[in-house]
C-alpha cells in the first residue's frame, strides 16, 4: 500500500495516508483518528477549501467535520443515489447529514441526484449546485472502421453486479440473440455476478456471440467501445452514468434503462430509454437494432461532435471554480452556531451530533497542544509563487 507524499505536477500533490481500507476502499469509521494527519497536511499546504467526494467515504466525512474546527471552507460532491429504508442507506444518510450540516456548498452530478441528496441530508436546495461529469472527447473518438461488417455489436461496459442490472442482461441476451442472428454482445467488466453471464452463455450455446472480456483498464475502454454499434446500460440506479457519455463520444447509439439521472444526460435522438424490466428492455433493443439495420442512426462523427460541445472538463472546472469563489466569501460559523445548527436534526440525532462536534473540537485542541502549528513545516513559498506566475502568463 502506498504511503507518504507524491509529487505529480506542481499544482497537484497527493498524500497517501497509511490507513487500511475496510470496505470498498473506505477507511474504518473512527471519526477522530485522521485529524492529526489531515491537520498537518492542511497547515503545511496552507489549504483554504476542503472538498470531499463520495457519501461512502469515511475519510471524507471526517475531513469535512474537522476542517470546520480549523476555520476552513468546505464543499462536497455527491456522485451516487441512495435509498432511505435499508440499513446501509440509513447509516450512510445520517453520516452525510452530520458531515454536511456545516458544509458551505454541495455539488451534485444531476438534478435527480440533487433532489436525492437534499432529502437524505436535509439540505436547502439553494445550497446545492448541479455540475455534471464530463468526458475527454480527444480520447473517446469514433472509429467506424473497427466495427464488424454484416454484424450488429452491442457493447456493455459495466461492473457485473446487481446494481448495474446484470440480472436484466441475463434475461435479455438470449432473447435478442434468438431474434437477431446477426447480433453479438461484447461485454467488458467484472464482478460477483459474472458467473450468471457465463452460465447463460453456456446454456444457450452463445460462446461465439457473447464475448466476456473481464475487467478492462480505462485506458483500453475506447478500443472496446469503437467495435460496437449500440451501447447497452442496464443499471437499476444511476446518478449520472459517465459510461453512456463515453460511448456516445465514440459514436455509439445508446440504449439505457430510464433510472435516476440518466434521462438528463443525452438528447432524445441519441438515446433509447426503457423501463428497468426485461420485457421493456427487449422491446427497446429490438427497435434500436431495426433502426441500425435501416441506417436510421445519427452518424458517429455527428454524435461525437455534439458530445464534444456538451461535456468538457474545462466547463466543469470553470463552474467548480465559481463555487469555490462564492464559498470563500461566506462567514465561518462560530461554535455555538455550529451546535445550534446540528440541534435542528431532531430530538435524537440532534443531541448526538452536538456531542460528536464538541468531542471533535476538544480533540482538535488536544492535537494543537501536543503539535503546535509553528512546528509544522510549510511548503516553500517559492513553489507557489512560481506556479501562480506561470498560470497568470498562460
Amino acid at each position: 500500500m502506498a504511503e507518504g507524499y507524491c509529487f505529480l505536477w506542481l499544482p497537484l500533490q497527493v498524500y497517501y495516508i497509511p490507513w487500511l481500507p475496510m470496505y470498498k476502499s473506505s477507511t474504518f469509521p473512527t471519526f477522530f483518528s485522521l485529524l492529526p494527519i489531515l491537520r498537518d497536511i492542511w497547515i503545511r499546504e496552507d489549504i483554504d477549501i476542503v472538498h470531499g467526494h463520495g457519501a461512502f467515504s469515511m475519510s471524507c466525512h471526517e475531513a469535512l467535520v474537522h476542517a470546520k474546527s480549523l476555520g476552513l471552507k468546505t464543499a462536497f460532491t455527491d456522485h451516487s443515489l441512495f435509498g432511505f429504508a435499508d440499513g446501509s442507506s440509513i447509516v450512510t444518510n445520517k453520516l452525510l447529514e452530520l458531515a454536511l450540516a456545516d458544509a458551505d456548498h454541495v455539488i451534485c452530478v444531476s438534478y435527480t441526484s440533487k433532489e436525492n441528496t437534499c432529502l437524505r441530508a436535509t439540505l436547502q436546495p439553494e445550497m446545492v449546485s448541479v455540475i455534471p461529469n464530463a468526458v475527454d472527447s480527444s480520447v473517446f473518438t469514433p472509429e467506424p472502421s473497427k466495427r464488424s461488417p454484416g454484424k450488429i455489436t452491442i457493447v456493455i461496459m459495466s461492473r457485473l453486479v446487481y446494481r448495474k442490472g446484470t440480472d436484466l442482461m441475463v434475461a435479455v441476451i438470449p432473447i435478442i440473440c434468438k431474434a437477431h442472428p446477426n447480433v453479438c454482445f461484447l461485454i467488458g467488466g467484472d464482478g460477483n455476478q459474472r458467473i450468471l453471464l457465463e452460465e447463460v452463455r453456456e446454456k444457450y450455446k452463445l460462446e461465439d456471440r457473447v464475448t466476456l472480456l473481464g475487467a478492462v483498464p480505462h485506458s483500453q475502454v475506447r478500443d472496446v467501445l469503437v467495435q460496437g454499434d449500440i451501447f447497452l446500460n442496464a443499471s437499476l440506479t444511476e446518478a449520472f452514468c459517465i459510461a453512456i457519455v463515453e460511448a456516445a463520444s465514440c459514436g455509439l447509439q445508446v440504449v439505457s434503462t430510464r433510472v435516476g439521472g440518466v434521462p438528463e444526460v443525452l438528447p432524445s435522438d441519441l438515446i433509447w430509454l426503457a423501463e428497468p424490466s426485461a420485457s421493456d428492455l427487449v422491446r427497446v433493443l429490438n427497435e434500436a437494432i431495426d433502426a441500425c439495420k435501416k441506417e436510421m442512426f445519427v452518424p458517429p462523427v455527428t454524435i461525437h461532435d455534439r458530445i464534444k460541445e456538451m461535456y468538457t472538463w474545462q466547463n466543469v472546472a470553470m463552474r467548480t471554480e465559481k463555487v469555490y469563489k462564492n464559498i470563500m466569501k461566506t462567514r465561518n460559523p462560530t461554535l455555538p452556531e455550529r451546535l445550534e445548527n446540528h440541534l435542528r436534526y431532531g430530538p435524537v440525532a440532534g443531541p448526538v451530533y452536538v456531542i460528536l462536534i464538541i468531542l471533535a473540537v476538544m480533540w482538535y485542541y488536544v492535537v494543537c497542544f501536543f503539535r503546535p502549528a509553528k512546528d509544522i513545516e510549510r511548503v516553500p513559498t517559492a513553489c507557489k509563487t512560481w506556479y501562480s506566475k506561470s498560470t497568470s502568463v498562460k
